[in-house]
């Protein structure tokens, strides 16, 4: 039987590289002593495709610049018969051979920007391959921020009041976007709209403090949202696994934090090791809340998973108002830190039991989507070289 060679794809051009780093190696961790050929293609902060067993080992990443230097270039080609390969560049050397790997299904393992926003996907679909998580759409849709609220007021699903805005806009309409902030009230919450792991994220009570945190958030993004502070705030979380036709929610969280408005570091900085990733941090499990309410939130994400097209496993944040139990949606993590296995195992699913699940999904969805018809047969294009290009003008 040929090898299963799983790619694990992983790192990226992103503020949250590291943490993907992270969710990368507990993925290969957890596949150890599974069927699968684990290949890792390690994307840098500058873009390039990396392969080699020493990215497997975190300790690698102490010395990135001696890592890259180390590791291998490689790239995704077609083969002959039409297979998918991931191709390790030819080293020059005498003696060695570039190795070329079938790919059974890669493991997107990105988190913010060109990873987890669809682009990585796209790259998947374009050279037919089975991949976990959410497709270019829900992939594409679920990273932004503002886009994601919008589809969700128009499925009535309660958001918090905002507004939006893009640097162009504060540099000649500040005064504006002053006073319709005023108008929501602080405090506010300021957010780059496509990234996530809480970066750039600020919650402000002034406007002199709103004006800091939006000069800072444009560091990271040109596009920013605004949103009105909920008070007594309670953050809900909760996971969604499977398909928009066939899925299911698990136990929901409530993460602790140093505010009201959890930080990276206490996202990933907490409660122990960094290595754990979003694993690490303070949390508690089952989230002690009222029954009706885990049912509402639970129901409302799935709700909003399959709104999103998702696939795979995605991570639901909720606001709560703590006082009335007024829930809004936050924001959808189609590929949660650590894969939310935290929740999946207070399920009755471990992190390798939830790894296959995951890659027989994509693998699923990728068998479905190649027994439709995907390309129609036609003599156009004879037609019209016959004509020359003089019988192109004027078509439409």
């Amino acid at each position: 039987m040929p090898d299963k060679n799983l790619i694990v794809a992983f790192g990226g051009i992103s503020p949250e590289h590291e943490v993907s780093v992270l969710s990368a190696m507990q993925v290969m961790s957890s596949l150890e002593e599974s069927s699968y050929t684990i290949i890792p293609l390690y994307i840098t902060k500058s873009g390039r495709w990396l392969t080699g067993e020493l990215l497997k080992d975190l300790s690698e990443y102490k010395d990135i610049k001696k890592l890259e230097e180390s590791a291998v270039s490689c790239a995704f080609v077609k083969d002959d018969i039409g297979r998918t390969l991931l191709k390790e560049q030819d080293k020059g050397g005498l003696f060695s051979k570039p190795q070329a790997f079938p790919v059974y299904a890669v493991v997107c393992a990105f988190h913010g920007s060109e990873g987890e926003n669809g682009a990585f996907q796209g790259v998947c679909e374009m050279f037919n391959v089975p991949y976990t998580g959410s497709g270019v759409l829900g992939s594409s849709v679920g990273m932004d921020k503002v886009k994601a609220k919008q589809l969700c007021e128009a499925n009535n699903i309660p958001v918090t009041n905002s507004l939006d805005f893009y640097e162009s806009d504060w540099e000649k309409h500040q005064d504006t976007i002053l006073e319709e902030a005023n108008l929501l009230g602080f405090p506010l919450v300021v957010k780059p709209a496509t990234l996530g792991s809480s970066i750039g994220v600020r919650k402000v009570e002034s406007q002199d403090d709103l004006i800091e945190a939006v000069e800072t958030a444009f560091r990271y993004d040109a596009h920013l949202l605004v949103e009105e502070a909920i008070h007594p705030l309670m953050e809900i979380n909760c996971s969604v696994l499977g398909t928009a036709e066939n899925c299911r929610a698990s136990v929901c969280e409530r993460p602790l934090g140093s505010t009201e408005t959890l930080s990276f570091e206490d996202k990933y900085q907490s409660g122990g090791s960094a290595e754990k990733g979003m694993a690490s941090a303070d949390r508690v499990i089952p989230a002690d809340i009222s029954a009706e309410l885990t049912d509402t939130i639970r129901t409302m994400a799935v709700h909003i998973f399959k709104t999103f097209d998702a696939a795979g496993v995605a991570r639901l944040d909720f606001l709560v108002n703590a006082d009335t139990e007024q829930v809004f949606f936050n924001e959808i993590n189609t590929i949660p830190g650590s894969f939310s296995f935290y929740l999946w195992d207070k399920s009755d699913l471990n992190f390798t039991q939830l790894m296959e699940e995951l890659i027989q999904i994509g693998i699923q969805r990728h068998q479905a989507k190649n027994g439709r018809i995907r390309s129609y047969e036609t003599n156009l294009l004879s037609e019209k070289a016959a004509k020359g290009i003089k019988g192109l003008k004027g078509i439409k």
